[in-house]
């Protein structure tokens, strides 16, 4: 199996006089960065960052980025639920200093999304300010597997990764055969909407919506306001799309649209086809675009094509990405209330 153009382990340790040994690596972007050879500290520098981390290493998980709420926290390992909120250095909001993360003496900083000039540019700027290896690893939903494998490289538990990295593919490979089953006619009309008021939407290419584009729907924003990113719709352009799914993580919007006339003028929301996507410990496609969407492609497509993708299955496939992902099995009640926020919006009215 090639290694990965994410990032290239050397092998040859630096020689150092009276400091730890070192590997030397080339992250997603290119940058070449000496990081530890025994990591135990790591500062995830932003959400997505810090899923994978957990994910994978969560002893060496310094804390999150937000405090989870306590039905988030339900569904996580108290140990790890109590972890202390550290900020994020990337993204929207971010809310760590430079200095806050310099106290907390990390081993090494990871974060995990685009690998743009911009993004690029911002870890090597975090590296020089602190003086602490930053690393910036791909967050495309098609690389998670190979996210995975470099960062259980980076913090020395290879297996882990590779077991994280062999599950994430064999889903993703049985939702691509079951998708190959589906005929054009067959792919329904679909609004992704973000925010309170569902009028902020993923653009095709955007990070935000891969797990749709995975499932081969049609995003009715499509390319007519540009690629990739988010973008601002009207009432009005929403209204001509007339879609026939609504898909939010937004609970707020879930309550609220089924109740506005505006929106009961969308054949989604008027035929009961508006969803709130599951949102504990994590929310199910978005919010972050991190491995958290790994269960959300297989709740979306029993959603979507229930035909190819019995929602019978579901409890089972929960069950087995919380106890590998997340540390903890929820309980059948757990799931049970996890999956009726999924269901159409007569529960939500």
């Amino acid at each position: 199996m090639m290694r990965y153009g994410l990032l290239i382990l050397v092998l040859l340790l630096l020689p150092t006089q009276g400091l730890a040994q070192e590997r030397r690596i080339t992250d997603a972007t290119g940058r070449e960065v000496s990081v530890p050879e025994r990591v135990e500290r790591v500062f995830a520098a932003g959400p997505p960052a810090s899923l994978f981390v957990f994910a994978l290493a969560p002893e060496n998980l310094l804390g999150w980025t937000r405090t989870p709420r306590p039905d988030e926290a339900a569904l996580l390992p108290k140990e790890y639920a109590a972890l202390p909120t550290v900020g994020r250095l990337t993204g929207r909001g971010g809310s760590a200093n430079l200095e806050a993360v310099m106290a907390l003496a990390p081993d090494l900083i990871v974060d995990v999304g685009s690998t743009a000039p911009t993004y690029r540019d911002l870890a090597a700027r975090v590296q020089s300010q602190s003086g602490i290896p930053t690393v910036l690893l791909n967050g495309r939903f098609d690389a998670t597997a190979e996210t995975f494998r470099v960062l259980g490289e980076l913090l020395g538990r290879p297996e882990r990764g590779e077991e994280l990295a062999v599950w994430t593919e064999q889903q993703i490979e049985a939702i691509r055969a079951g998708i190959a089953k589906v005929s054009p006619e067959q792919r329904p009309r679909v609004y992704y909407a973000r925010g309170p008021a569902g009028l902020e939407t993923a653009l095709s290419g955007s990070i935000n919506i891969e797990v749709l584009d995975l499932l081969g729907v049609i995003n009715v924003a499509g390319d007519g306001l540009g690629q990739g990113g988010l973008a601002s719709v009207s009432m009005e352009q929403l209204l001509a799309w007339d879609p026939e799914m609504v898909l939010t993580v937004d609970p707020h919007f879930a309550q609220q649209a089924p109740r506005d006339p505006l929106w009961q003028q969308v054949k989604a929301v008027r035929e009961g086809k508006l969803y709130l996507a599951p949102r504990a410990p994590f929310p199910w496609i978005d919010f972050p675009p991190g491995p958290n969407r790994l269960i959300g492609l297989p709740w979306l497509a029993s959603l979507l094509y229930p035909d190819i993708f019995p929602a019978e299955e579901l409890e089972e496939k929960v069950k087995g990405f919380y106890r590998l992902f997340y540390h903890r099995e929820p309980t059948t009640q757990e799931i049970h209330a996890l999956l009726r926020s999924a269901r159409e919006t007569d529960l939500v009215r």
